[in-house]
């Protein structure tokens, strides 16, 4: 199954603020195991693409947390781990992956896919992948498109076009346009079209191309990365200049609109993992109390005539009476209680405690 040329990218970062108090600045939830698997986020994407890449890698993670990522990941080596100096979005992350690839090894196909992503049919997943590579040596931007199960105003949309005909990519379709973020009555819209699919950020291109798309939409940040990738030493001289964008922003959509993108549906199971209330989903009823979801240790957890999810992370014992639908989280120095209905508000609590001088707890 190994695609010689294939090249796993994965950005590690950002700080999942919808999940404070269990994700924080300094171990955001890439690192950690949000499912019960045993490995954290961060390590199921690695064994997700393992078997398509061997051992071809590049990590682009913050310079915080390049300790806690080569300690999971052991079999990274020395320059399998790129560091930013500071954070400018997916484009200059992904971006100085394929700078470097570009000039290391010509012809490369990089896959880039975040380090925070919850997917359960990987066999599924890595046919997905499959074509898109096929669909990426024609020369298009390939992105993987999740097949939308309710009208989300979560995530963007990817509107898709007339099919392509391409070998070794049957389902492969034309891209349209890339869409926001839509409120609720747009995304009733998309969902009932069935032309539309979420934006999972899952892009599969070859180096060269997506530094030549850059060097067309955003010239002087292909300038700058190509003299990071041909002098490593300056990276601390010129990422300062590399404009915030995300990858999508800075080079999908316009490409898209010149019909250079192309998108393979992905019909398996998917979640970014975004609020308590999508993490609930992933996990599995406590067997002896329906509707009750523990992230931890089952036994330190007592609820009676109530429901939600808890997290017991500090040792505690937690008990909850008489509430439905409740989310409490309970960590060393923070304990969260909402519910999952306001589970997209967690933000708002993060920003708060950065306002009134609290920012140590984030």
């Amino acid at each position: 199954m190994s695609i010689d040329d294939f090249w796993g990218v994965i950005p590690a970062g950002g700080s999942g603020t919808r999940l404070w108090p269990l994700s924080r600045e300094a171990s955001p939830k890439f690192l950690h195991d949000l499912t019960g698997s045993g490995r954290s986020m961060l390590q199921s994407t690695f064994d997700r693409l393992g078997p398509l890449c061997d051992d071809r890698f590049l990590v682009v993670t913050g310079w915080q947390h390049v300790d806690a990522v080569r300690e999971q990941l052991p079999e990274l080596g020395e320059d399998d781990v790129l560091v930013e100096p500071s954070r400018r979005e997916s484009m200059p992350a992904i971006g100085l992956a394929a700078a470097i690839l570009e000039a290391r090894h010509p012809g490369a196909i990089i896959g880039s896919f975040a380090a925070d992503q919850v997917i359960i049919d990987e066999e599924a997943f890595r046919a997905c992948v499959t074509e898109a590579v096929a669909v990426a040596r024609t020369g298009k931007l390939v992105t993987i498109g999740i097949e939308p199960t309710h009208a989300a105003t979560q995530f963007g949309y990817i509107e898709t076009g007339e099919p392509l005909d391409i070998d070794g990519a049957p389902r492969a379709h034309g891209v349209t346009a890339f869409v926001e973020k839509p409120d609720p009555l747009t995304a009733e819209q998309y969902f009932r079209s069935g032309r539309f699919r979420w934006n999972a950020g899952m892009f599969v291109v070859q180096a060269a191309t997506l530094m030549s798309m850059l060097e067309h939409y955003q010239p002087l940040m292909a300038k700058y990365l190509r003299q990071i990738a041909e002098k490593p030493i300056r990276i601390n001289e010129l990422w300062p200049r590399l404009t915030k964008l995300a990858i999508d922003n800075a080079i999908a959509e316009p490409a898209a609109v010149d019909g250079r993108v192309a998108v393979i549906p992905g019909d398996f199971s998917w979640d970014d993992v975004g609020d308590f209330a999508s993490l609930a989903g992933l996990l599995a009823d406590n067997a002896d109390s329906p509707g009750v979801k523990v992230l931890g240790r089952r036994e330190l957890v007592v609820m009676q005539d109530a429901t939600g999810v808890v997290a017991p992370r500090s040792g505690r014992t937690v008990v909850a009476m008489g509430v439905d639908d409740i989310v409490v989280v309970d960590t060393d120095d923070a304990v969260l209680v909402t519910s999952r209905a306001r589970a997209q508000d967690v933000k708002k609590i993060v920003e708060q405690l950065v306002e009134t001088g609290r920012a140590n707890l984030t």
